[in-house]
């Protein structure tokens, strides 16, 4: 191939120059291939939340007109915001300042082909009204009524009504007795859209963020000079073309299992980087080489590298250095053909090698790795999973502000989750009722379950209220239809027969925020498998919560199953078992350095580090197949000279390929987006460790073990 490409560059050149304006004329669809769904990225595909939303759905389908954020089966659409204040934010000054903007909000002129429209068109309504805040309704917009009010906390109750204020106040100080509100520090203001008209919402939702904004504070093989361009083309090939095809074929092997992964940002870039690595292949063994020919035959003619003009071969000695960098043309050891050798790869081979081949310098880097290998481990150990939300947002953006200042006033309480009951239950039987609020008392007796708010509890309530016999079917049913005709709301609960019996229904459990959130997921889901009564539990923060039980066994699988296959390529391509071995023995070492290595940077284990990790398969079998491949294929028969051979042909590429990979990604050290960050201190861990691999570790095994003696 070498002699071909040799003989041939410009349709080397050409051919690869119009394939890629071709395929370059693909990013005019680039902008509608653009994905901004969260949950399409970053959650598990095939999640277990995914499959109970699934049920919710199908069994409770909501109500147009009867709007509930608690009964959503998503996340939901919709624009929020929060006021803060370091005092008291429910005086009457900076409350009066939360109701102009509300209305600012609610008033606001959106224009879409020419025509105009405002939060009625688009918002999500109750009975023909748009939902509105509870904060705002309980002082009828006008914030001199919050003296004549007593807000009560965490429920404020008004007209047989009851409603959630720590949905809406923050920070709150209330009397423990009374339950009246003395203070707060924030109120979360919501604004709840349709889903049919996804141009119109869109276009609102970035006014909106337009107008809080404003209201708010915020390897190189050398070859003999004398021979033909095509000899020593060929002879390039001959020695770099084994160990790149290695790397490449498990670096994009590697990326293809990645694309078994369940989360999409995942599979997305495992897809691209994998297409890029074969691209990035075949022009280096097309292109590259065609470029390669044409400088050898500016070489052969001597013709200056800038000007192509031709220049003599030798320097006077009277001339200056600067002539001699400017002015001359290749310079070569007349004795061997070759080009001079460069410094570095002098002080590997004459130095670095045997240095590091010698007995106590074997001894002490053998230590050295059991301490690294140790500090790994225990470090892996330490590292969280899941990823958290904000980090998908730049350092600067507003929803870290908003994430913050939630974090900071509304921390107390968590979710509210939903509890299906998936089966026909006799509601009117006291001794089945048993079963029902033995369930119910398992959940309120987990330390992070608040309250529990049920149709039917409020059913019993109102009966006893109004002396209703409800103990027998018909009574109850009977009643019940009264009932949810008093409380429209509470029919979207129940998913009736067609004889009028209740198929399914469900609850809620307000949860509080004293436990981390997939405890919480995996708590209630335990809860409600023990119970004698079918339940699901269900929240649209669960689609989110799956990633940590996936997250790690996931990650663990497609890596294992990774090494295999780049062991079984490696071995194909250096047929030689235990070589081979150690190139899969060096990919997971440097693996479990950079797990480790990443829980002490305060690196979690996501889907954006699990992409980096995928990738950390191809970099760090780089360093290691090159220097087994050169171990192998050397002439020497000591192995420590074997180990010097290596090093002094490879090491000064491997360190000129890690020093620019490192200068290539460190400009993102200091970026504001935490996706970017990872992927610098990733790579960057990657490469230093498969550099230390390669240079250190690798040698020193191979001759320590003898593995490949001929």
């Amino acid at each position: 191939m070498g002699h071909f490409i040799g003989y041939h560059p410009w349709w080397f050149l050409i051919t690869p120059l119009v394939l890629s304006t071709s395929l370059g004329t693909g990013f005019y669809f680039l902008k509608g291939r653009t994905s901004n769904n969260i949950e399409e990225q970053f959650t598990p595909v095939d999640g277990k939340a995914k499959m109970e939303r699934k049920y919710i759905e199908e069994t409770f389908p909501g109500n147009d007109s009867m709007f509930s954020s608690l009964r959503l089966s998503t996340s939901g659409n919709y624009a929020t915001l929060i006021a803060t204040s370091d005092r008291n934010i429910l005086r009457v000054g900076p409350l009066q300042e939360v109701v102009d903007l509300d209305l600012k909000v609610r008033t606001m002129v959106v224009q879409l082909d020419h025509q105009s429209f405002d939060y009625v068109n688009v918002c999500a309504d109750v009975m023909g009204f748009c939902t509105s805040n509870v904060i705002i309704d309980i002082i009828n917009h006008d914030a001199n009524n919050i003296d004549s009010v007593n807000l009560t906390f965490p429920w404020y109750h008004s007209n047989s009504r009851s409603f959630p204020l720590y949905l809406s106040l923050g920070s709150v100080k209330w009397n423990k007795e009374s339950s009246v509100i003395e203070s707060a520090k924030a109120i979360q203001l919501h604004y709840y859209l349709r889903k049919d008209d996804k141009a119109k919402t869109n276009l609102w939702l970035e006014s909106f963020i337009h107008l809080v904004s404003n209201n708010s504070s915020t390897s190189i093989q050398k070859t003999r000079v004398v021979d033909s361009v095509s000899d020593r083309l060929a002879g390039t090939y001959k020695e770099a073309a084994v160990s790149i095809t290695i790397t490449t074929l498990t670096d994009a092997l590697a990326l293809f299992l990645g694309y078994s992964s369940p989360f999409g940002s995942v599979r997305s870039f495992c897809l691209y980087a994998a297409i890029s690595v074969c691209f990035c292949y075949l022009y280096s063994i097309t292109f590259l080489g065609a470029c390669m020919a044409l400088n050898g035959q500016r070489e052969a003619e001597n013709k200056h590298w800038f000007t192509c003009a031709k220049i003599p071969e030798d320097v006077p000695c009277r001339n200056s250095k600067a002539f001699s960098i400017c002015c001359v043309g290749g310079s070569y050891d007349r004795m061997t053909g070759k080009e001079e050798t460069e410094p570095v790869s002098h002080f590997f081979k004459q130095f670095y090698g045997p240095f590091l081949t010698h007995r106590l310098t074997k001894a002490f880097i053998f230590i050295i790795y059991t301490g690294y290998l140790a500090l790994s481990i225990y470090s892996c150990l330490k590292l969280k999973e899941g990823l958290d939300v904000r980090n998908l947002a730049l350092d600067d953006s507003y929803i870290i502000s908003y994430y913050n200042n939630q974090k900071q006033h509304f921390s107390e309480y968590s979710y509210s989750v939903m509890v299906a009951v998936k089966q026909p239950f006799p509601y009117w039987d006291k001794d089945e009722q048993k079963h029902l609020l033995s369930c119910i008392s398992k959940f309120e007796s987990l330390k992070f379950v608040n309250s529990t708010f049920a149709w039917f509890l409020a059913f019993q309530q109102y009966a006893k209220e109004t002396n209703l016999n409800i103990s027998s079917q018909k009574g109850f049913q009977t009643h019940l239809s009264h009932f949810l005709e008093l409380n429209l709301m509470f029919r979207q609960d129940i998913n009736f027969t067609s004889d009028n019996g209740i198929q399914a229904s469900r609850f809620f459990i307000q949860t509080l925020n004293r436990t981390p959130v997939e405890d919480i997921m995996i708590g209630l889901r335990e809860a409600a498998a023990e119970c004698p009564v079918k339940l699901l539990v269900y929240h649209p923060a669960f689609i989110y919560f799956d990633q940590y039980t996936v997250i790690m066994n996931n990650t663990i699988q497609t890596l294992l199953v990774a090494v295999v296959v780049m062991l079984l390529v490696s071995l194909i391509l250096i047929p030689n078992l235990l070589c081979s071995a150690w190139v899969a023995f060096a990919v997971c070492s440097v693996i479990v350095g950079v797990t480790g290595f990443m829980a002490q940077w305060g690196v979690s284990l996501d889907s954006i580090s699990m992409i980096n990790l995928v990738m950390c398969i191809g970099f760090s079998v780089d360093f290691s197949a090159h220097i087994t491949y050169s171990f192998v294929s050397s002439t020497k028969r000591d192995a420590n000279e074997k180990a010097i051979d290596a090093l002094s042909h490879l090491g000064y590429p491997i360190v000129q390929g890690a020093l620019s990979t490192i200068l290539g990604v460190v400009v993102l050290s200091m970026s504001g987006s935490y996706i970017f960050r990872t992927f610098f201190k990733i790579v960057f861990l990657v490469i230093l460790f498969g550099l230390i691999h390669g240079l250190v570790f690798i040698p020193v095994f191979l001759t320590l073990f003898e593995v490949c003696r001929k």
